[in-house]
């Protein structure tokens, strides 16, 4: 018997069959045996629909209602699949993310999951109930609901198998398992059996929607053995049909080399802002990026230029499209203290990416990559590294051409 939790996400519970559907997958997983908890989005397009209720009529809304507003989707769907596995002969009920509770900060709409409390759940699987919880809200220190920023629904379910210490964390998705691209981008994009923690974390933050960056994260500090696969496949979870995301000691013990590239991510949604004649001396940095981390906007690629005239500089950054008007006002407000001449923003750009564990031991990745875009005539605008992923942002409209050219550069090309 293992302790199982499962997520299925918007699409999974798009409309009333589907959640059905869900419920038979539940109860396959409880005939074998398992104990089984399951995090639910909202059904699809919910959330989108609330959001457009909340800036129809408060553009500058107050976050703290925006969360009470969009957290009401997920309501709706536990309930209904508690109901849809009560129909089919399976023990089970719904828990709200403050009945367990699962305590966040008060950061609305990007809350972090601090605890969750787990007695009253664990009570309900020995009991042989499934236990079915909302994804992607949480309760603040205030007594407020908060939700995790979208995509939030992963995060909740791993911190659930964390907090469970679960066997195994199933996020059921509209895709089959991690590939090493974009299908839609090229038929040439081939699925993984397993990738490590890693790698899928640069995956998720670097453009890959598999799965949120923070839920990754939870599943590494936590050692929480996850798999990603479809919930329109005949398969059961346990079965393990999809791609495992595992420690890289469990990938090396199965006697798997790793590959020196695992996969090409890309991101159409970020926007590349230049605060352009800025002071070069010490501390500028940290006025221009404080009041940025201060409202919560994370900022990613960061290059500045070389100072000509020993006076004044260029800084160029990227962070989230969502997030422009927002950092736009903060920077503005700013100015004068900063004392940059002009503040310029590009949204017609993509990032696009090369990541894999193999990269540690491995030359001339980055040359590769160069020289690739330079046959194609793509520009690279700018560059960011770590260890195991190379960044570049270029011009969008050669998203799709730079993805595939790297595909087969670095040999993940299906036979």
């Amino acid at each position: 018997m293992a302790l199982i939790v499962q997520k299925f996400g918007g699409t999974s519970v798009g409309d009333i069959d589907r959640i059905k559907n869900v419920a038979v997958k539940v109860k396959k997983e409880v005939e074998a045996g398992h104990k089984v908890a399951v995090v639910v989005s909202a059904m699809s397009g919910v959330t989108n629909q609330l959001v457009g209720y909340v800036d129809t009529i408060a553009p500058l809304y107050d976050v703290r209602e925006y969360d009470v507003v969009v957290s009401t989707g997920e309501q709706v769907t536990i309930g209904l699949l508690a109901l849809a596995l009560q129909q089919i002969g399976v023990k089970a009920r719904s828990f709200t993310s403050w009945q367990l509770p699962v305590r966040t900060n008060d950061a609305h709409g990007k809350a972090r999951v601090d605890t969750i409390g787990t007695d009253e759940i664990l009570a309900a699987m020995n009991d042989g109930t499934v236990a079915v919880v909302p994804g992607f809200q949480g309760v603040s220190p205030e007594g407020r609901v908060t939700t995790l920023g979208r995509g939030g629904s992963d995060t909740s379910a791993l911190a659930l198998a964390a907090a469970l210490k679960a066997d195994r964390c199933d996020i059921y998705t509209d895709v089959d398992g991690v590939y090493t691209t974009d299908p839609r981008i090229t038929d040439k994009a081939r699925k993984l059996p397993m990738v490590t923690y890693e790698e899928m974390l640069e995956m998720a933050s670097l453009g890959s929607k598999v799965l949120q960056t923070r839920s990754v994260e939870l599943a590494m500090n936590h050692g929480v053995r996850v798999q990603v696969l479809s919930t329109f496949s005949e398969a059961l979870g346990s079965d393990l049909p999809g791609t495992l995301v595992v420690d890289e000691e469990e990938i090396m013990a199965k006697g798997l080399e790793q590959s020196v590239v695992s996969g090409i991510a890309y991101a159409k949604d970020d926007v590349k802002i230049t605060v352009a004649g800025v002071a070069d001396r010490p501390g500028i940095a940290a006025s221009l990026f404080g009041p940025l981390a201060v409202a919560n906007i994370n900022v990613d690629m960061i290059v500045q230029n070389v100072s000509l005239d020993g006076k004044a500089t260029d800084i160029t950054f990227t962070l989230p499209k969502a997030d422009l008007p927002r950092a736009v006002a903060e920077l503005e407000k700013c100015q004068s203290n900063i004392g940059f001449k002009e503040l310029k923003t590009d949204t017609n750009v993509a990032k696009i990416s090369v990541i894999g564990v193999g990269m540690r031991s491995h030359a001339g990745v980055a040359l590769t990559m160069f020289e690739t875009l330079a046959k194609k005539g793509i520009n690279i605008e700018v560059i960011s590294t770590s260890e195991i992923k190379i960044s570049v942002l270029i011009e969008a409209e050669y998203t799709e051409l730079a993805v595939r050219a790297l595909h087969t550069a670095y040999g993940l090309d299906a036979a």
